[in-house]
């Protein structure tokens, strides 16, 4: 009787015990489902520690997105995507997993299916007769949805059947887009820790093409014209301030709780840039990422930089998570506050001397008197290439004519 109740024991502790079973390490070609049963491939390398850590990093083109704080329980692996409050869980078996991304700040969330494969290094397979047409350049690409059509520009390369860029929305870019030459246009995906993203395109001559974007939400159809010349409305033009007020008055709490205002002595007789943003926004980090270093190198000019948070959730101990850890891992030196839900309303009564906000990021460029000069809706991020070094250097130029009035 002892020996049986001693094996069962032994059965109990072992099933309740974490497995020491880790990730391979290697690159893996992962898929995650989106809509019409599509699969949006993108590649991961899985590194482990001799100090028993295990480190993912998502690739995308030349994007790297390293995650940290792998776990392990039973035959699971966790994955946790930290900067979008998501994260993987799936089944390992040998080199091969199964499971679901999960979005955190989603209650119930059912996931999106999600299965990697060890060893395999090609995003999509290779085909023996690849177009002619090329995607090299410019494009002006529509987007047509059930009720409007957006008109928005893309910046493609090839090598080699590789093709690498992105698209232009007027809220920022679809990030760091790779793929391959196919049979008759191209295949493009991404994933870096938010949403997967798939397109298929296909040429109707040298200068067109048609396709559709897929997500986990659905299907939008997009056709495209080459146009060297391809560019956005204006993005100084989209958000604007509304008649009569050229000045922002608000008063929110930074992560101390403290409340901060354009009036407190610190902004005072300097230029500052106030960034509407998410922790939860891609390029919003991706402008983090520019303005953190920049700060640093200018900060002694007379700017000061302001950011203005709305989260997912209308909860302050939530938010102050969420921003310090952006604020971590971007190295921010600048404030950011506490603005409340990311909701049209909120935008509203934080700020309603504006009209017409349309993007995160906005951003907000404000002159030594304290009047609103400039807004600029939206972030072309490294992943578009020649239209980030444009932005840099109007940036760059405005900030620099303000410092002089």
């Amino acid at each position: 009787m002892k020996t049986k109740h001693y094996i069962f024991f032994l059965m109990i502790l072992s099933a309740c015990t974490p497995r020491s079973d880790k990730c391979p390490d290697g690159l893996w070609r992962g898929e995650l489902a989106v809509a019409d049963n599509k699969q949006a491939p993108f590649l991961f390398e899985v590194k482990n520690a001799d100090a028993g850590s295990t480190a993912v990093t998502l690739i995308n083109g030349e994007e790297r997105v390293p995650l940290t704080g792998v776990t392990y329980s039973s035959d699971s692996v966790i994955i946790p995507v930290e900067s979008f409050d998501a994260l993987i869980k799936a089944k390992i078996s040998g080199d091969s997993m199964t499971g679901l991304f999960l979005k955190n700040y989603l209650e119930n969330d059912e996931g999106i299916p999600f299965k990697a494969e060890r060893g395999k290094t090609s995003r999509f397979e290779p085909v023996a007769a690849p177009t002619s047409f090329p995607i090299d350049g410019k494009w002006d690409i529509f987007f047509t949805g059930q009720s409007n059509t957006s008109h928005n520009v893309g910046i493609f390369s090839a090598e080699n059947q590789i093709v690498t860029g992105s698209i232009l929305t007027h809220s920022g870019d679809l990030r760091f887009l790779e793929g391959i030459v196919t049979e008759d246009g191209v295949k493009l995906s991404t994933f870096s820790g938010l949403n997967p993203y798939l397109i298929e395109i296909r040429f109707l001559d040298e200068n067109t093409f048609e396709g559709e974007f897929y997500t986990a939400k659905g299907i939008t159809r997009l056709t495209g014209a080459r146009n060297e010349k391809a560019a956005l409305n204006d993005a100084y033009s989209l958000t604007t301030m509304k008649p009569g007020f050229d000045r922002l008055h608000f008063q929110l709490p930074d992560m101390e709780g403290e409340l901060v205002s354009l009036s407190d002595e610190q902004y005072k007789g300097k230029v500052v840039i106030v960034s509407i943003l998410g922790s939860w926004c891609p390029n919003c980090i991706d402008e983090a990422k520019f303005l953190s270093p920049w700060y640093k190198e200018n900060k002694d000019r007379g700017v000061e930089i302001l950011g203005l948070a709305f989260e997912r959730k209308d909860d302050f101990d939530y938010a102050k998570a969420t921003i310090n850890r952006l604020k971590k891992a971007e190295d921010i030196r600048y404030d950011i506050l506490f603005a409340g839900k990311a909701a049209p309303a909120t935008i509203a009564e934080v700020l309603p001397e504006i009209e017409h906000f349309s993007s995160y990021p906005t951003t907000i460029f404000i002159n030594r008197q304290g009047k609103v000069s400039k807004i600029h809706a939206g972030f072309s991020g490294p992943a578009t290439g020649l239209f980030y070094k444009e932005f840099q250097a109007e940036f760059n130029a405005l900030v620099d004519s303000l410092l002089l009035k």
